[in-house]
């Protein structure tokens, strides 16, 4: 087995200690599992670019450049969400897909990306705040989707507030859901 070590503060199986040891210093309380087989040191802070290089590792070869890691997933790198069921790859409509290898966790979109929309974290491609906010509102379900806006717009660090997705959304062309997703993100607003 290859050695895992995807992104400094990352630790995995294959390396230097199996999925088992793993598993034993995380019960210890000596490492924390950030996603998956991904763990890093309980004294290393959980954030957005060790998410990030968490899931890198899960994206299949074969997408790996062009997949940007996005909607509840990229919410979850910005720590705005529950970790995903099913990590989203976004790619860019220019391009042609590969499949999927079985059982690989992950679920692809076709969409247009902007050259703003996406940043890079951990190694990975993630939508920005702003882009997330966006694809938050108009694909996750309500349920899902209202807690998730709400942190987005409340993490001052993300410069990503209600109107400011509202503004993104309503300038969103030709996007199925548009219309729900704008009515969503008012009634937040006015909350």
């Amino acid at each position: 087995m290859a050695p895992y070590f995807p992104s400094p503060g990352i630790l995995g199986p294959g390396g230097q200690f199996t999925i088992a040891e793993l598993s034993a210093m995380e019960q210890d309380g000596v490492l924390a599992r950030v996603f998956g087989q991904a763990f890093r040191s309980v004294a290393e802070p959980d954030t957005p670019a060790l998410r990030a290089a968490a899931l890198a590792h899960q994206v299949p070869p074969g997408l790996a450049e062009r997949a940007v890691l996005g909607h509840g997933t990229a919410a979850w790198i910005h720590c705005c969400a529950p970790p995903p069921r099913a990590i989203c790859l976004l790619l860019s409509r220019a391009h042609r897909t590969t499949m999927l290898p079985a059982h690989s966790g992950c679920v692809v979109h076709e969409v247009l990306l902007g050259p703003e929309d996406a940043v890079r974290l951990g190694g990975a491609k993630v939508t920005c705040a702003l882009r997330t906010g966006v694809d938050v509102a108009i694909h996750e379900p309500t349920q899902l989707a209202i807690p998730m806006l709400l942190a987005l717009a409340r993490a001052e660090e993300l410069d990503c507030p209600l109107a400011r997705i509202e503004a993104a959304v309503a300038a969103a062309r030709h996007i199925p859901g548009k219309r729900r997703a704008q009515a969503l993100v008012r009634s937040l607003l006015g909350s």
